[in-house]
């Protein structure tokens, strides 16, 4: 059965998760903040992953100069991601889906089920909840940062 992923113009449903240190972090504690970047993704430690997290990690700027708050999110345990981003020097938050299995990975409509992860989606979120851009590549495929650069012009207020 094939899910759909959320529309933009949509609302992002708010979750609360548990990132790499233990600490929680909510959608909703940004609104009216900051926009987000969430940013699903299969498996920690993976080579396709871990080149686009990196690829993400040298580029934060991007992210800080349209004030954009980077959430990574996959199923894996909080003490997996944290393993992964001390050993890559990651320093925005990975967030663990973990349990329920998938939930919120569920909630956007881009969990594999017979994969048992998510797929790689992103969701460009404005200061107040909702979806203004998202793109989601093929299994395997890794985003390119240029997909990203598009979403945060989206994300200007014009």
């Amino acid at each position: 059965m094939h899910i759909m992923a959320l529309e933009n113009d949509t609302q992002a449903p708010d979750f609360e998760l548990i990132n790499q240190y233990g600490q929680t972090v909510q959608l909703s504690q940004f609104r009216g903040e900051k926009s987000v970047a969430l940013v699903f993704f299969p498996l920690a430690f993976s080579g396709v992953c871990s080149n686009e997290l990196c690829e993400l990690r040298d580029n934060l700027q991007l992210f800080d100069d349209s004030r954009v708050e980077l959430l990574a999110i996959s199923v894996d345990s909080r003490h997996t991601l944290r393993a992964w981003s001390e050993q890559e020097g990651y320093s925005f938050n990975l967030l663990a889906d973990f349990w329920p299995h998938g939930g919120v990975a569920k909630e956007y409509g881009v969990f594999l089920e017979e994969k048992g992860f998510a797929n790689r989606a992103t969701f460009l979120i404005d200061p107040s909840g909702i979806i203004r851009a998202s793109f989601i590549t093929a299994p395997g495929e890794a985003r390119h940062l240029e997909a990203y650069r598009a979403a945060l012009e989206e994300l200007q207020p014009a």
